[in-house]
């Protein structure tokens, strides 16, 4: 078991934000959770509560520099002072390039790389003070391109270079930062990819899983396991890695 600490998960009221916010829960981390809508984090609230644990709800747009810093002040007061991030919230404005509108491409990066910086910014500062802190950013197996997704694969590209220099200019103060790269998991995105592609979900699983090699597609439980350990004190030299986890090997 790890020491019991202050957690902030981003995009927390689903998917892989809710499954990770409840496994660190588990792990005995207070957690803040996180998403644009306070009122939709209720169900991973009550989850955790419901097991024994600590959590509480905080709304926040990460893009937006003053409500991150409004965040942190509610996080402070009500929990303490967060030395563990998990930067998960996302969007997606899925589109041929030529069809990308300018605020399609602005609000992707807005959130995932925007959002990022500023919640990693203001939470460094208090794991440099506890000479503790653990930083988990998601990325995504759309770092290496996929076709209709330039806004998406560019920031979870540049996710990635964030991370390695994060590990360069915080390790010396016992701060660690890695990425999660998943490949195909399970929730409402790829839904809403499936949606996009006009093909049914369920087919759009199945298909997924035939070219996967541990023939099944990825559960949010199972990017919620690896962040667990990523953010536990065994995993203090582990640092700047970015891990694919995609049920088989990545170029």
């Amino acid at each position: 078991m790890s020491e019991p600490r202050i957690a902030i998960v981003t995009g927390a009221a689903r998917g892989i934000g809710a499954a990770t916010a409840i496994r660190l829960a588990e792990d005995g981390h207070a957690v803040a959770v996180l998403d644009l809508n306070g009122d939709q984090c209720a169900a991973t609230v009550d989850t955790i509560v419901a097991q024994g644990g600590r959590a509480f709800a905080v709304a926040a747009d990460v893009s937006d520099e003053a409500s991150v810093a409004a965040a942190f002040e509610t996080i402070i007061a009500g929990l303490g002072e967060p030395t563990i991030l998990v930067n998960n919230a996302g969007i997606l404005r899925d589109n041929l390039l030529f069809k990308m509108t300018t605020s399609d491409w602005d609000a992707v990066l807005g959130v995932h790389l925007r959002g990022a910086f500023l919640m990693s910014r203001s939470a460094q500062r208090y794991m440099r003070n506890a000479g503790f802190g653990r930083i988990v950013n998601l990325s995504s197996i759309s770092a290496l391109g996929n076709r209709g997704q330039a806004n998406y694969a560019a920031a979870k590209a540049g996710m990635q270079g964030f991370t390695k220099t994060l590990a360069i200019e915080l390790g010396q103060f016992g701060v660690t930062a890695n990425a999660i790269a998943p490949g195909f998991i399970q929730t409402d995105m790829t839904a809403a990819t499936a949606e996009r592609l006009h093909i049914p979900f369920d087919e759009f699983i199945a298909g997924a899983a035939a070219e996967i090699p541990v023939g099944r597609v990825g559960q949010p439980a199972d990017i919620a396991n690896l962040a667990s350990f990523l953010v536990s004190e065994g995993a203090g030299f582990v640092s700047g890695q970015v891990i694919y986890v995609a049920g088989g090997p990545t170029d």
